[in-house]
């Protein structure tokens, strides 16, 4: 078992986030959590990363509690954050960009050495590496966050809406990327309103509703169960 939460509980204010929500990642997997919006996804994952400390429950990466650790320490761990709305450092090179999701690594030929496979897999960020962040399109500032997480050569990667705000045919470009960091041995659990992709690229899922797991199983199960359909995939 590569993640494992059981019965977390989050609260903001009086008002609870999350509760008694339990869910696994094995090795390999692409796991993927869909709801509505408020339902909770987000604050599972900044839960993970160490952005949110749970009242009650507990995380466990690798078989080693990591929830209350500082989210530097769990980066540390390689569990890696792509974070809803991206989040690049729009005043900061798209190579600095980069360079920032290597922060933890000290050594710099093999901080290069890693640029070069991401320039490899992304062409157009080399093209762009001297041009500011923030220029960017919508489509090139996401795959720069999923690059930059990717710096980090995380075995679990958090992906929060990754496909938020796309044009389509991007929207398609960030599925492929998604499978292709699965298939080169990253797992990942990826939090997307776009319930169809989702289910279509994950290996098993979980339906979260006001703060509590209501549904979960196999992906292809899921996408066929009348409500699941109802709710989130139109049908």
């Amino acid at each position: 078992m590569l993640l494992e939460i059981t019965d977390l509980t989050i609260f903001y204010g009086k008002a609870a986030a999350l509760r008694g929500v339990s869910l696994e990642v094995h090795e390999g997997e692409i796991v993927t959590l869909i709801g509505a919006n408020g339902a909770g996804k987000t604050t599972t994952l900044n839960a993970v990363s160490g952005l949110l400390r749970p009242a009650s429950g507990q995380i466990l990466f690798d078989g080693k509690r990591v929830d209350g650790l500082a989210p530097h320490r769990i980066a540390r761990s390689n569990i890696g954050l792509v974070p809803e709305g991206r989040r690049v450092f729009a005043p900061m090179t798209v190579l600095e960009n980069l360079e920032m999701g290597a922060f933890l690594v000290d050594d710099k030929p093999e901080i290069a050495r890693r640029i070069g496979s991401i320039y490899e897999h992304f062409p157009v960020l080399k093209e762009r590496s001297h041009q500011l962040a923030g220029s960017l399109s919508g489509g090139e500032q996401q795959m720069l966050a999923i690059a930059r997480s990717l710096m980090g050569k995380p075995r679990l990667m958090l992906m929060d809406e990754p496909s938020m705000g796309l044009a389509p045919l991007m929207v398609q470009e960030v599925a492929r990327m998604v499978k292709v960091i699965n298939e080169s041995g990253v797992s990942i659990l990826l939090v997307e309103q776009n319930a169809r992709m989702a289910l279509s690229l994950a290996h098993r899922g979980y339906v979260l509703e006001v703060g509590s797991i209501t549904a979960r199983g196999n992906a292809k199960e899921l996408s066929t169960d009348p409500q699941v359909m109802k709710a989130y995939l139109g049908g």
